[in-house]
């Protein structure tokens, strides 16, 4: 089985520090790699993979603001499609835009749908309903609107986030500073519980910023350390005293959770999106609907056993479970 994998291009895939689709691309790819099936990664030129490697634009967009998004996106979709009827399955990553090049080819296509951007996206998916095989990451995050031919929770590879059996004394925001994250409620929360709380994540939203958080930013009680490489981010996960999750929106799936839950530490969310299929509360953290229910969380949060994190991370969310499903869903279409 030949495996054409798309990529997003905003950054490369693997990300330096920040691109969670191409995050979960390379851990795929190199998954697959590993139980032999062949891929063919298109991606940024600079990208890394132990399968074969196709790209046309230079670097990441992201990284490189000379780069206009869309006229590269265009010829590294293109690359792919052109080329399409040389593989038995492509599995696209890159959200909506390379289904309308589809019959450009006759290979089946899967669409890792990693969430809706908004409900405006939804015609060209609706389009191309039951011609392309979606793919959900959660089953909250799925639309009445589409089919989809099964779920797939990501895994992540737990060679990179080292268990931490000690309690830190830290909260931890990880994530884009934006409101949909709930950064601001972060602060919030952690100014009642009366813990420093460290943010990590790039700006998204400078006004946002500016207005609703940089006020606030000082080393003693609210510090703000940017965007963190892989080997930070284990440590600042591990060591933190919980990971706190305000969300406000119903996120797709949450990988920062995850990972956090990985080194042990529990996470205290609001209850949206996928966080009840990612949390068992009042075991690896505590589901929340209000500040004030975080307060409360955070004061119990002693009773949970990081070991019990750990080990529900290894059993639902192992790289390794997320690349059979996979090779399960491509055999059952080929």
């Amino acid at each position: 089985m030949h495996v054409a994998m798309l990529s997003p291009i905003a950054w490369r895939t693997p990300p330096r520090h920040y691109g969670p689709w191409e995050y979960l691309v390379s851990l795929l790819t190199e998954g697959l790699v590993e139980e032999g099936v062949e891929v063919t990664l298109f991606a940024t030129k600079d990208s890394q993979t132990k399968g074969n490697l196709i790209g046309v634009c230079p670097r990441g967009y992201e990284e490189d603001k000379e780069l206009l998004p869309k006229v590269w996106e265009c010829i590294h979709i293109a690359e792919l499609f052109e080329t399409g009827d040389n593989f038995d399955i492509i599995h696209n990553h890159f959200d909506f835009l390379p289904l309308t090049y589809m019959k450009m080819t006759k290979t089946p296509i899967i669409t890792t749908i990693h969430g809706f951007s908004s409900p405006k996206i939804l015609p060209v998916y609706k389009k191309y309903n039951k011609k392309c095989y979606y793919v959900s990451i959660s089953d909250s995050d799925r639309s009445p609107e589409l089919d989809y031919i099964a779920t797939v929770h990501h895994g992540i590879d737990l060679n990179q986030f080292t268990y931490r059996a000690g309690i830190g004394n830290y909260l931890l925001f990880f994530g884009r500073i934006h409101h949909d994250k709930g950064a601001k409620e972060a602060i919030e929360i952690s100014l009642r519980f009366g813990m420093k709380l460290i943010m990590a994540g790039i700006i998204q939203d400078k006004n946002y910023f500016n207005q609703k958080i940089k006020p606030y930013l000082n080393n003693d009680k609210v510090q703000y350390i940017g965007s963190v490489s892989p080997e930070r981010r284990n440590k600042l996960l591990g060591e933190a005293y919980a990971l706190i999750h305000p969300i406000n929106f119903n996120e797709p799936f949450g990988l920062s959770v995850v990972e956090a839950m990985a080194c042990g530490t529990p996470v205290v969310a609001f209850n949206r999106g996928s966080m009840p299929e990612v949390i068992v509360d009042g075991k690896t953290g505590f589901l929340i609907n209000s500040i004030e229910e975080a307060v409360k969380a955070l004061k119990n949060i002693k009773i949970i056993n990081r070991f019990d994190c750990r080990k529900w991370v290894e059993e639902k969310f192992n790289v390794k479970r997320m690349v059979k499903d996979y090779i399960h869903i491509y055999e059952k279409i080929c």
